[in-house]
């Protein structure tokens, strides 16, 4: 007689959202106190585009006022800035989170009415528009908002209500690429 192991197909309820952003303040606040600054992670992409840029053309990063810009202000090159290590720990820590609540695997979150193909140029159309806008703005929601509202910055709070701002007014425009 051979035993059938029961495989659990409903994932792990997500955590209590008001837990996790009181336990997201904690480590916003313990990284103010470790390192002098908050939370944020375009600079750590930006750190790894002038890695890119330098090693791709050197010449050109030599003579653009960005680049001579950015290693002045980074003498330790963009390797050794703290943001690079931190999206990596948040990459792995994801992923640890995936596998400990069981929901990993690749999957596509749409709407009935929008093809797969569609749902994804939007996400990366929207994260490039993002990213581009964190540049203007200095910094990403978790950087310039989250981080920026902590040291109750106007800046922080104007993002904030920016970022929400834009979101609501146009939610109804993008709605069916969720709901039908």
């Amino acid at each position: 007689m051979s035993k059938q192991i029961k495989s659990s197909t409903k994932p792990k309820a997500y955590m209590n959202p008001y837990l996790a952003g009181f336990l997201l303040g904690l480590v916003l606040l313990a990284t103010i106190y470790v390192t002098g600054r908050g939370l944020g992670a375009s600079g750590a992409f930006k750190s790894v585009v002038v890695a890119s840029v330098e090693t791709v053309a050197p010449g050109h990063a030599e003579n653009t006022r960005f680049y001579q810009d950015f290693a002045e202000q980074n003498p330790g090159g963009p390797w050794k800035n703290f943001l690079v290590f931190e999206v990596i720990g948040v990459l792995i820590g994801a992923f640890a989170s995936g596998i400990i609540s069981e929901r990993t695997g690749l999957k596509i979150e749409k709407g009935p009415g929008v093809s797969s193909i569609i749902r994804i140029a939007g996400a990366v159309i929207g994260g490039a528009l993002f990213g581009f806008g964190s540049q203007l703005a200095r910094g990403c929601t978790s950087g310039a908002a989250l981080s920026g509202m902590a040291v109750l910055s106007m800046g922080g709070i104007i993002t904030m209500l920016a970022i929400f701002g834009a979101a609501y007014a146009l939610a109804y425009f993008f709605r069916s690429l969720w709901i039908k």
